[in-house]
């Protein structure tokens, strides 16, 4: 497993605010996502870092087997979405964050978003006593541990430099509901929680907390609070 961290800037020299939504529908928060990137491509908003936990629901990314790892969805919504990658779970207990970022000189290299969203996960983790990394050839972050156990997704879209979607980090997430897919193509037995490899109770206030001080840090930005 890799544990290289990108590179980084090492200056804050734009302000992202940030939003905590509380629970939220999937779809109300999509359409809020399409409208502040609208607003951000001409500068009529700043940057936004949305954080969210969604009721039950299935999401589909672009990847051409999304559909096909749809095991028994039942009474949870599947919704296709424009973001990058195959399919996922989101429900309660679960941070999700998309960061509405106007990529400017010097950002413009998505690859480069997506390790540094992955490495403030990677920090928030160490914080609370987690061992993980990244497995290669692989998104997201995973524990270090044999197997390795996949507690973060991240599927982004970019429309004129301007990002969005985002990361979903299963905090005290019911692992159950995986079971209805094939999460980002994987068995659903590959995914886990913090708290389960904790072994002890997680306060998402905490962990919320945590990310956004280290998304600050990885995406070049300075956090102010909405």
């Amino acid at each position: 497993m890799g544990n290289a961290s990108p590179s980084h800037q090492q200056r804050a020299v734009i302000d992202a605010i940030v939003e905590d939504l509380g629970q939220r529908s999937y779809r109300e928060v999509w359409d809020l996502q399409i409208e502040r990137v609208n607003q951000r491509q001409v500068d009529a908003c700043p940057d936004t870092i949305f954080l969210v936990e969604h009721p039950h629901v299935i999401t589909l990314g672009r990847a051409q087997k999304a559909q096909g790892n749809v095991l028994a969805a039942g009474d949870v919504e599947v919704v296709a979405v424009e973001r990058g990658g195959d399919v996922t779970y989101h429900g309660p207990g679960q941070l999700v964050v998309y960061p509405i970022l106007k990529l400017v000189d010097g950002e413009k290299d998505l690859h480069r978003f997506l390790r540094n969203l992955e490495e403030a996960v990677i920090l928030t983790c160490t914080e609370v006593g987690l061992s993980v990394g990244r497995e290669p050839g692989k998104t997201g972050v995973w524990t270090a541990s044999e197997p390795a156990r996949k507690l973060c997704s991240i599927g982004i879209a970019c429309r004129k430099w301007v990002t969005f979607h985002g990361l979903a980090l299963n905090v005290t997430t019911d692992l159950s509901y995986f079971f209805r897919i094939n999460p980002c193509g994987f068995d659903s037995a590959v995914m886990s929680t913090m708290a389960q490899e904790l072994g002890v109770g997680l306060a998402m206030a905490d962990v919320k907390a945590a990310l956004v001080r280290h998304l600050g840090v990885t995406l070049g930005r300075t956090i102010v609070r909405s």
